[in-house]
């Protein structure tokens, strides 16, 4: 189920919401399981038994882990678990009608299983694993959850209960991503879509206009989704870890991917990242040697989102990007000047590398990509695709926001959340204007990971 979608901002969350008033008033543990009802109800029913098997399995390997803690034998039982959460996701994938998520229930359930060395029966009890995994505002795209996320949360009587405020600014987040969604990034679609079909007919500026629609898309897809996904659950009293903050203003590709996915990157560097790293220096004492780990934690982030060659390249792509933004830190120590015009030079040097490497995203093919990236340089002769000035605007007017206007985070952190009339008529406008854009089937672009 969409965000984005009739049935579930008039029929699901309010339904949703309605029963947790109720549960709440039985206690946390009937309010948590009213949270497990209504993700059930959200997930598709067609893919339970494979989740439910997910879920069953990583159970009781979980309890292994803790069982065989101070063991030499945990690190076998954490390495099969791993590869066998790993395997389901690339088994998963395979199958005709992919389990919606998958990737992401994945990569939670692994981090849960990292989490149970050293750790006593989480506190919350029995239900919070499977509402870590399962709670319907993350299931689908993320964020991508760890234990210490939630686990002092659902711990918390005080949280397990219905606040004015939580539902205020929770709101605000909902209605801010749905209009990204649907103001914003949908429309692209008509630049975006056309251009990739037809790669070869584009001229400079179409190709270029393409390229720059397809960024400002995802970006604001994925934005969008990330400030729904948060907002739905502090409705329910439930802070997820921010996802998305303004990735496109980062001024050096580890900037960028400190903003970008940050859940995902976290969950790379802590899970992947760290201890290949630690077991290469006390191996051999070089630094060098680190550009090992680097690429391959890039490499396992461009195959999670589906194992075809344009994934590969993009996560070789950004390992060489990130070799390279290290190498030089290393090199030239606090030469970063923080005048306007090396400010700027950065962020657009980075967005640059961005754009190059989401064309390749996005690409069914290298081909494809390859194609595209001519055009951008000015290889194709004229061509048939134009894009109109008021196209051209249209992108500007993105690119405003994009690198002009605060993110939502800072909107709510700096705003006076109060009611009145000024807001509730505001929010209305703004609402009626996003649900009247919610025409067609547009999913998020990360549902299909």
């Amino acid at each position: 189920m969409s965000f984005a979608s009739y049935g579930f901002l008039f029929a699901f969350l309010p339904l949703a919401l309605g029963g947790y008033w109720l549960a709440t008033r039985l206690g946390p543990a009937t309010a948590m399981a009213w949270l497990l009802v209504c993700s059930v109800a959200f997930y598709p029913m067609a893919h339970w038994p494979v989740l439910a098997a997910s879920l069953g399995a990583n159970a009781l390997l979980g309890r292994w882990v803790r069982v065989t803690e101070g063991r030499p034998a945990q690190q076998w039982v954490l390495a099969f678990a791993v590869a066998l959460n790993l395997g389901g996701m690339a088994l998963g994938r395979s199958m005709a009608a992919a389990p919606p998520g998958i990737s992401f229930i994945a990569f939670t359930q692994i981090g849960w299983l990292l989490d149970q060395r050293g750790a006593p029966e989480s506190r919350g009890g029995r239900l919070v694993y499977p509402l870590l995994v399962l709670f319907f505002p993350h299931l689908i795209a993320g964020p991508i959850l760890r234990l210490r996320d939630v686990e002092q949360q659902f711990a918390d009587p005080a949280i397990w209960r219905i606040r004015g405020e939580n539902l205020m600014i929770g709101g605000i987040g909902l209605l801010i991503g749905l209009l990204k969604k649907t103001l914003l990034a949908n429309p692209l679609g008509a630049i975006v879509t056309p251009g990739f079909e037809n790669p070869d007919s584009l001229g400079l500026l179409p190709a270029w206009g393409t390229a720059l629609a397809w960024s400002f898309q995802l970006y604001f897809d994925f934005s969008g989704y990330s400030d729904m996904a948060i907002g739905v659950a502090r409705m329910f009293g439930v802070k997820l870890p921010v996802n998305f903050a303004s990735p496109y203003k980062a001024q050096s590709v580890v900037d960028y991917w400190q903003r970008w996915h940050m859940t995902l990157t976290q969950f790379l560097v802590s899970a992947v990242f760290n201890p290949m790293a630690m077991a290469t220096m006390r191996w051999r004492r070089s630094k060098v040697l680190l550009l090992g780990p680097l690429v391959a934690t890039m490499v396992l982030a461009g195959l999670w989102h589906g194992a075809t060659v344009p994934y590969l390249v993009f996560g070789l792509m950004h390992a060489a990007f990130l070799a390279i933004n290290h190498i030089w830190r290393t090199l030239r120590p606090g030469a970063r000047g923080q005048d306007r015009i090396s400010v700027v030079g950065r962020v657009v040097l980075t967005y640059a590398c961005v754009l190059v490497a989401s064309v390749i995203f996005r690409a069914p093919t290298l081909d494809v990509a390859g194609a595209l990236l001519a055009g951008m340089i000015g290889l194709h002769a004229g061509g048939a695709y134009m894009h109109g000035a008021l196209h051209a605007l249209w992108l500007a007017g993105l690119g405003g926001i994009v690198w002009f206007m605060p993110n939502t985070q800072e909107i709510v952190a700096h705003g006076e959340w109060r009611p009145n009339w000024t807001w509730a008529v505001a929010a209305g406008c703004a609402a009626t204007l996003g649900i009247l854009s919610l025409g067609g089937t547009h999913e998020f672009v990360y549902f299909q990971f």
